[in-house]
């Protein structure tokens, strides 16, 4: 099933020579992109999808009254004004244990021995534990009580408590979690561990939700090596796949890395074509530019279905740096969306926090797709530049409201992406920021 709407090619709206600027390029995408269907899934295959219903809660949590500790169920009366010197002496009718059926009643001047999470079983009012008796053995407060199996004479004979209790102490009440009818999970939400917990307590096996879209990462170029290859001359480590691919698993989606693809247009297209199986994105890094051998922009220029509108791959300048050149469309018979990325690895990690990233969020459903962002001050040695005309994206780090640029300007500074928790975004219309400046930021943390 497509996750692309037909679309009115840029080329067709703008002209072949326009330069784009960020938000129009990101527009672009986001009015393309749309959500995946929604299915079914059991609970722990829905973990990260987003719900598309509100969750109801069918019955209350904890459905009973129940212990909050292990000790003994006792009547408030009967442990009044109990001490160390004057402790009340109870008669233990028995052990109430968690997911008992058949439970005890506590008369006057009697106890059950209960255990955490067990039923408050009827008669009793309160719950003190066990550190405030002496466990039945007459020798003073306990720390604990002894395993029923070493010790089944613990759920008979008398037990001595040391302090008084209040009622309903140390009960969880009926209905304390959760009510029935409640609304558990709103439509919306991204499923995480706490989320799945409270659908498996509530009794949900299943949920309707939006899957995790399925991205495809591949780079190109002849130079590129896999790690742990030997480097010949002319030679460079595939970085900016692997980079790729984690990015897209921490956006939420579940990721495939391929191989780098050597600087081919029918071997790209092939390769593309086989992938398209299991993406619902493809995403390419390397090839866009204006070069001999910029393979992407070779292989997929002339793509387009003849029997789709806006279907196909178009090449883009954008007013930005690092990502000038960027390519967007949508490719094969389900029109699976296509974004095209710049080869150098820090324009290319960029390009992928501000539209990649976005577009996998619009897969999920999510109605906030874009990164948290804020006002900080900046700290810097000098001034920052930035080309007039285009808006710049500066590694840096962030802290109590302040951000300091981390590797300079230059856009190949890969190096400076493992420091980085933020963008310092320098706007088109601003040739220079001087230290101190109040500057817009992008927490990628």
């Amino acid at each position: 099933m497509s996750s692309a709407a037909p679309r009115v090619t840029g080329q067709d709206h703008f002209g072949p020579d326009h330069l784009w600027s960020v938000e129009e390029h990101l527009e672009d995408i986001l009015a393309t992109v749309r959500p995946l269907e929604p299915i079914e899934l059991h609970l722990l295959d829905a973990q990260g999808c987003v719900l598309v219903e509100d969750v109801t809660v069918p019955v209350s949590l904890p459905p009973f009254d129940n212990s909050s500790m292990d000790g003994y169920a006792v009547r408030v009366a009967d442990v009044a004004g109990a001490s160390e010197e004057f402790p009340a002496a109870l008669e233990v009718v028995g052990d109430v244990a968690a997911g008992q059926a058949e439970l005890l009643h506590v008369g006057p001047g009697q106890a059950a021995r209960i255990m955490t999470g067990a039923p408050l079983p009827p008669g009793a009012e309160a719950v003190v534990p066990v550190e405030w008796t002496d466990g039945g053995l007459g020798e003073g407060p306990v720390r604990g009580m002894r395993a029923r199996s070493l010790g089944p004479e613990g759920a008979t004979g008398h037990v001595q408590v040391y302090r008084p209790a209040e009622a309903r102490a140390h009960v969880r009440a009926k209905g304390s979690d959760v009510k029935a009818g409640d609304r558990a999970l709103e439509a919306g939400t991204i499923l995480g561990p706490p989320q799945i917990a409270l659908l498996a307590a509530i009794g949900r096996g299943t949920v309707r939700v939006r899957p995790r879209p399925r991205v495809v990462v591949l780079s190109t170029g002849s130079e590129l090596v896999q790690p742990d290859e030997e480097l010949r001359t002319g030679q460079i480590y595939d970085s900016n796949s692997f980079a790729l691919t984690a990015a897209a698993r921490d956006a939420g989606a579940i990721a495939y890395r391929v191989g780098a693809v050597a600087d081919d247009a029918e071997t790209l297209r092939s390769t593309i074509e086989d992938q398209l199986v299991r993406a619902d994105l493809v995403v390419t890094t390397g090839g866009v530019s204006v070069g001999a051998y910029d393979v992407v922009k070779e292989a997929l220029s002339h793509v387009a279905d003849e029997d789709e509108a806006g279907s196909g791959i178009e090449f883009r300048k954008l007013a930005m740096q690092p990502g000038k050149p960027q390519g967007f469309g949508s490719i094969g018979p389900d029109h699976t969306p296509l974004l095209a990325l710049p080869g150098n690895p820090v324009s290319s990690y960029v390009s992928f926090e501000l539209f990649v990233r976005p577009a996998i969020r619009a897969l999920m459903g999510l109605e906030d797709v874009h990164r948290p962002t804020a006002r900080a001050t900046l700290t810097a040695d000098k001034a920052l530049t930035s080309p007039k005309g285009r808006r710049q994206f500066l590694r840096g780090t962030y802290a109590d409201g302040r951000v300091t640029p981390v590797g300079g300007a230059g856009s190949h500074l890969i190096a400076a992406l493992a420091h980085a928790d933020a963008l310092i975004v320098v706007p088109e219309d601003t040739e220079s920021v001087e230290p101190g400046t109040e500057v817009e930021v992008v927490l990628l943390g």
